[in-house]
């Protein structure tokens, strides 16, 4: 199960009241300051821009490819380790605003972590060390560090143990 904090709303859907749930001006810093960080081809300074005006934890030698895009609403939600490499056209989701709620959960993606492109992750999920994500996946739980998921729905295709297994039998 995911790690979500979960708020109801009254009335209409949970995004006819989103500037009750987070600030205007929060959010069109957000956007601004992501869409410049996905189009930007230097790692150190996209880094840097997340840093800096997004309050995300993003560790060294990251690598966020082109056009990922993080959290525009609740980007200080998502920590990403060191020497991680997020694929082309990620999202990265801390919140969701549903029909009669919202949700939001801290995104932690661990150190020395592939996620391949399109893939999708979802609030409150944390991917461990280690771990691998093929493209085009909902990350819609945790993943074990170490471990090899992919698919919509996700699932792990190989634990940690037999990923170490696979890679002695091929030496």
């Amino acid at each position: 199960m995911r790690k979500t904090e979960r708020y109801p709303v009254q009335g209409a859907n949970s995004l006819w009241n989103v500037y009750q749930t987070v600030s205007f001006w929060k959010v069109m810093k957000c956007f601004i300051f992501i869409q410049i960080g996905r189009i930007t081809p230097f790692m150190s300074v996209k880094n840097w821009i997340y840093r800096t005006f997004l309050n995300m934890k993003i560790g060294k030698k990251t690598s966020l490819a082109l056009m990922v895009m993080p959290d525009s609403m609740f980007p200080e939600r998502i920590s990403i380790g060191d020497n991680t490499i997020i694929g082309y056209n990620t999202t990265i989701l801390a919140h969701e605003y549903l029909i009669e709620e919202y949700r939001l959960g801290d995104v932690k993606i661990g150190s020395e972590v592939m996620i391949g492109a399109n893939s999708t992750i979802l609030p409150g999920v944390e991917i461990g060390d280690g771990a691998i994500v093929s493209a085009a996946t909902l990350v819609n739980r945790d993943v074990p560090a170490g471990a090899m998921a992919g698919g919509n729905p996700m699932r792990i295709i190989y634990t940690a143990e037999e990923m170490a297994e696979r890679k002695r039998k091929n030496t």
